[in-house]
């Protein structure tokens, strides 16, 4: 119920929970509360079960939060583990279907690289028939087809040798052709091998990923579903505290109602003794400089299974902040009072025929003694946390025939 340095540390508290559950590790895409609200609602939680708890042991309370805690936690935690299967799920296939795909790609580079290698063959048996095409001209083969035109016997002999000769030489020009070919085929054979690879080594690294992408996906499943377990056993821990608790804080609900009854008959007795002028100030001056923190009104402890009354509204504030008399008046009450801790209490006379009187809660100090009359923002005591309290805060009461009632009537709106 307070926002002192002791809310800070439960907070920090519902944080370490909430990172140990890897709630901060949502999936891509996957709409799931972020770690911020699960820190906030999980704070919420904690400060309503405080709220309820305010009578009730530190050992009950401390249980509240775990069990607060882990309830608004294990949602998301839940919510993570079917997340993470189905990451899981989805990686498996990506990387069988991957490693499919890389196993192609090689198949399909080892026939591209045959096709290089007989390419390759192809080129050099065309080489070596133009080489020894080289070698022949090199080494008088056109004398020696001179030698044959001037041999021949006669126009047709010549006609004949003249075709003899051609078809040499073009038998020649075919090997130079079938040597260029066989090139342009390598060259091409080349570069298909080359992208081939490239596409293979491409495929095996996407192979080698998304493999690696799946362990890791199981990593975080096995962690998600660790974290779920461990919330489920730190709800059952808590439960089985607060059960054993149950007798100490009946009595302590007990030891509250009495306190509640003897409050109220003592403002009841001094109303009956001093009778009083009537209340002419209006709307009540700001008690503390605060923020409310909780509400007046019946709650219902489900813990415990008792309701109570929270009987004024709470502002929390910094321990030692200054209290001020939120009206005029005599000074009826101011000591220890069990769960209210240092307690005060203002007669400020009559208002719509009963005795008018505010309160004030848990201060650390208290600045006024009975009898004393005191003005309007006047300092009679320090915010603190004495009683059944669980931070730093005024619990500010109105009473009226010294029955408790909700102190916004009175208050400015603004509470300011």
């Amino acid at each position: 119920m307070e926002f002192s340095h002791r809310r800070h540390s439960r907070i920090a508290v519902v944080l370490s929970v909430l990172c140990a559950a890897g709630l901060s590790l949502a999936a891509p895409g996957a709409a799931v509360a972020g770690p911020d609200n699960d820190a906030k609602r999980a704070g919420r939680a904690v400060e309503r079960a405080e709220a309820i708890l305010e009578h009730a042991t530190a050992t009950a309370r401390n249980a509240a939060r775990r069990l607060e805690t882990a309830t608004a936690a294990l949602p998301t935690a839940q919510k993570k583990v079917a997340t993470t299967r189905g990451i899981v799920a989805a990686a498996s296939v990506e990387a069988a279907t991957a490693r499919r795909k890389a196993d192609a790609a090689r198949a399909s580079y080892g026939k591209v690289a045959d096709r290089f290698e007989q390419a390759q063959e192809q080129v050099v048996e065309a080489r070596d028939r133009v080489d020894e095409i080289a070698a022949a001209s090199y080494m008088g083969g056109n004398f020696a087809t001179l030698n044959v035109l001037v041999g021949a016997r006669g126009p047709q002999d010549a006609m004949d040798r003249l075709g003899l000769v051609d078809q040499v030489m073009q038998k020649q020009q075919e090997g130079v052709d079938q040597l260029l070919g066989a090139r342009r085929s390598a060259r091409t054979e080349q570069d298909r091998a080359g992208l081939a690879k490239r596409v293979a080594e491409e495929a095996e690294k996407e192979a080698a990923d998304k493999l690696e992408a799946a362990k890791d996906a199981q990593v975080a499943a096995r962690r998600a579903r660790a974290a779920v377990i461990e919330l489920a056993q730190s709800r059952r821990q808590a439960l089985s505290v607060a059960r054993s608790q149950r007798s100490a804080v009946l009595a302590k609900y007990e030891a509250a109602k009495a306190e509640e009854a003897r409050i109220q008959d003592a403002l009841r007795n001094w109303d009956q003794k001093t009778g009083g002028s009537t209340y002419l100030g209006g709307k009540l001056l700001m008690p503390v400089h605060g923020w409310k923190s909780s509400d007046y009104g019946t709650r219902y402890d489900p813990y415990y299974r008792v309701w109570q009354l929270h009987a004024g509204t709470d502002f929390a504030a910094g321990g030692g902040t200054p209290i001020h008399a939120a009206a005029s008046g005599r000074i009826i009450q101011a000591g220890w009072a069990g769960g209210y801790g240092n307690y005060t209490c203002i007669s400020h006379g009559k208002k719509q025929g009963r005795g008018f009187s505010t309160c004030y809660g848990h201060q650390s100090k208290i600045l006024v003694h009975v009898g004393e009359y005191v003005r309007r923002g006047e300092v009679i005591g320090r915010v603190g946390t004495t009683g059944a309290s669980t931070g730093f805060h005024l619990h500010f009461e109105t009473r009226f025939g010294g029955v408790p009632k909700n102190p916004l009537n009175y208050l400015p709106g603004c509470l300011c």
